[in-house]
């Protein structure tokens, strides 16, 4: 099998590339992998360099806007996974044109070449943001789409439009719709990597409101493996939520990680509230579980522990992009 895999020099993507080559995602042993990505601010090589010499694994800088770069680099492959978007809220809150452009525009560039090449399978890398915020229960992929950020509504429109190719094309394509990763390799931007590396750092983490906005958290890893079984075995037109089964609140997992990196309380400043931050995440992962065997394998303590030691022992990775994140 040959994987057309965008954005495969990010955080999940990359993670997914790397457990490919390294044969540790069942059903994809000896798979072969393009990684196609415009390696944008949060997009880096260095993600890659373990897997680089692999002679299954080979490198394209482009966009997935750009029709022509998508239909020259796509013929000869069995399927997309598709991962390249933009995906940090805060900066869809400041301009969404270009969360619009990449995540909407960029998906139906994608699905038009996979249609016109004749592509076997798309899997389309989406979030549990599209729902919205929940109160109580879980969301199953029967729920409606009631995205309240820029860039959840642009993930929700991605979503609309990969359904609207099977429907109407018949194209070979599943959703997966994925609760908040953590786990190495992520850019420090993002909550866990931004408050681990500003602590050790000895520098105060920002903290939102009034730190009980709730959330999912699935390891990396767990979240691959979820992809690996839709590709393999999901059926076309389908939606599968992929979870970890631990939720914490914001203020929560600060004082994890601040005990983590043995800093005390003293390093938390309270900041006012994200604009159209919703309160709580939770998906309900009982049909992928039930029907390709689906579960979380990461225990959050041990995987939240790695990763505070590998940002640690990483400076050399992530000091270089931090200093390219200020909004």
């Amino acid at each position: 099998m040959k994987l057309f895999v965008t954005g495969g020099a990010g955080f999940i993507g990359s993670n997914f590339t790397r457990m490919v080559l390294n044969d540790t995602l069942p059903g994809l042993e000896n798979a072969e992998v393009t990684v196609f990505d415009a390696l944008t601010y949060s997009g880096t090589l260095s993600n890659l360099e373990s897997v680089a010499g692999s002679e299954r694994f080979s490198f394209i800088e482009g966009d997935i806007r750009n029709t022509a770069a998508v239909t020259a680099a796509l013929p000869g492959h069995d399927a997309i996974v598709h991962f390249a978007a933009e995906s940090h809220v805060d900066r869809s809150v400041t301009d969404s044109r270009i969360f619009v452009e990449t995540n909407v525009l960029g998906t139906q560039t994608l699905l038009d070449s996979a249609l016109k090449l004749g592509i076997p399978r798309f899997v389309h890398v989406s979030t549990d943001e599209v729902y919205g915020s929940i109160e109580d229960g879980s969301w199953d992929e029967q729920e409606p789409l009631l995205p309240n950020s820029p860039y959840a509504a642009s993930k929700a429109a991605s979503d609309l439009l990969v359904r609207s190719y099977f429907v109407t094309h018949g194209l070979n394509a599943s959703i997966t719709r994925c609760s908040n990763n953590y786990g190495t390799h992520h850019f420090p931007e993002k909550v866990i990597p931004l408050f681990v590396t500003n602590l050790l750092d000895g520098v105060s983490v920002p903290l939102y409101g009034d730190g009980k906005n709730i959330r999912d958290w699935l390891h990396v890893d767990d979240h691959c493996r979820g992809i690996a079984l839709v590709l393999r075995d999901g059926k076309p037109g389908e939606i599968y939520n992929i979870g970890g089964g631990t939720e914490l609140s914001n203020s929560e997992l600060t004082h994890l990680l601040l005990e983590a990196v043995g800093r005390d309380e003293s390093f938390i400043t309270k900041v006012a509230d994200r604009l159209g931050h919703d309160r709580r995440y939770s998906v309900d992962i009982a049909k992928i579980s039930r029907e390709l065997g689906y579960s979380p394998q990461v225990d959050f303590a041990n995987g939240l522990a790695d990763v505070v030691d590998w940002y640690r022992d990483n400076r050399v990775w992530w000091e270089p992009l931090k200093e390219r994140s200020t909004l």
